[in-house]
């Protein structure tokens, strides 16, 4: 059986533990298997990233990490 939330892609949440509590910002993504959400521009970190054809130099890449749903709450936008 599906999990379901209350927290859809494209809501606006803020961040109310870890880091970048206080943080609000859009869900870019609902990840039901792991019960967690990201939100853009929380839980940054740097990852590898290999020389491809569409990037010739590789190097490093921000990119946003899963936060636990529990640590989000839905704000009237």
């Amino acid at each position: 059986m599906a999990k379901t939330f209350k927290i859809k892609k494209g809501d606006q949440v803020m961040v109310i533990a870890g880091d970048d509590k206080g943080t609000t910002g859009e869900v870019l993504q609902v990840l039901t298997k792991k019960d967690a959400v990201i939100v853009a521009g929380c839980k940054m970190a740097k990852k590898a990233v290999k020389p491809s054809e569409q990037n010739k130099e590789g190097g490093f890449a921000n990119v946003e990490m899963p936060i636990h749903i529990s640590n989000v709450k839905k704000v009237e936008a």
